[in-house]
């Protein structure tokens, strides 16, 4: 069976959640229609969401596969150990309307640890098996700071590839082990922020907040395609707004992202 993760199209201007990656920090996006309403956020922030494809299976994870774990609730309790004291807890949707999803780093039947959309980056900690509802997915993506290039694996398989421009020098794009948070997109399909916008679970270690933001990272389109194959962004990872659809199309949240260093 195929589980149905949600992609979500944000009704808040995306320059308030993500950090500004296209030039200009009053670049909005709003949501357009779609399938069915998700739950409402707080400080009035509304959203629709639109099924997700089938790049996540809800069977047990095989090799080269990842799991995701989605919150079954409204909100979910973060440990730092296994059966240890309640370090956080983190509530569900997102401020985008999805549904919050973990990458899942090790099973233990009873217990999962996962990574964690927060600051520092990398930071992980333990939620309860019963909390969550576990997908899984053979997709990665990988992002190759060196060469300005993205690789999507199928497994072993490389599915697509293709050019990014990356952060500029004072605000670079940080090497770490992320995954896709939300799924945006702007009504402006010619905006900065190009056709859609794939959160990520990390942040920008130099911007501790963009436009009244967290200065959230993320790979998103562009409208300006020259740029691509340079550094150019204020730390997101933009792309060409053909490889962005396939990646909307074809690629669930959860998604594990690798940026080399």
């Amino acid at each position: 069976m195929r589980t149905n993760l949600l992609r979500t199209a944000a009704a808040a201007t995306l320059a308030f959640l993500l950090t500004g990656c296209g030039g200009s920090a009053s670049s909005t996006a709003r949501s357009e229609p779609a399938g069915s309403t998700a739950r409402s956020e707080p400080a009035g922030s509304a959203a629709r969401s639109e099924p997700v494809g089938s790049a996540a299976r809800s069977e047990p994870a095989g090799s080269g596969s990842s799991k995701i774990a989605s919150v079954k609730g409204s909100r979910i309790t973060v440990y730092g150990s296994k059966e240890g004291a309640a370090q956080r807890t983190i509530t569900s949707p997102n401020d985008y309307g999805a549904v919050r999803v973990f990458l899942v780093e090790r099973d233990e039947g009873e217990w999962l640890q996962v990574l964690l959309p927060i600051r520092p980056n990398g930071s992980k900690g333990w939620v309860k098996a019963t909390d969550v509802t576990l997908a899984e997915t053979a997709y990665r993506v990988e992002i190759d700071r060196g060469a300005f290039r993205f690789t999507v694996y199928d497994g072993d398989r490389a599915v697509r590839t293709g050019k990014v421009a990356t952060g500029e020098a004072g605000t670079p794009t940080p090497p770490g082990r992320y995954f896709f948070t939300e799924l945006v997109r702007p009504v402006d399909q010619g905006g900065a922020y190009g056709a859609y916008a794939f959160g990520l679970s990390g942040f920008s270690p130099v911007l501790k907040s963009f436009a009244g933001g967290p200065g959230q990272l993320a790979i998103h389109g562009t409208n300006k395609p020259s740029a691509i194959g340079t550094r150019a962004s204020h730390g997101c990872v933009r792309i060409s707004n053909d490889d962005i659809t396939w990646m909307a199309k074809n690629l669930a949240i959860g998604t594990p992202v690798v940026v080399l260093g």
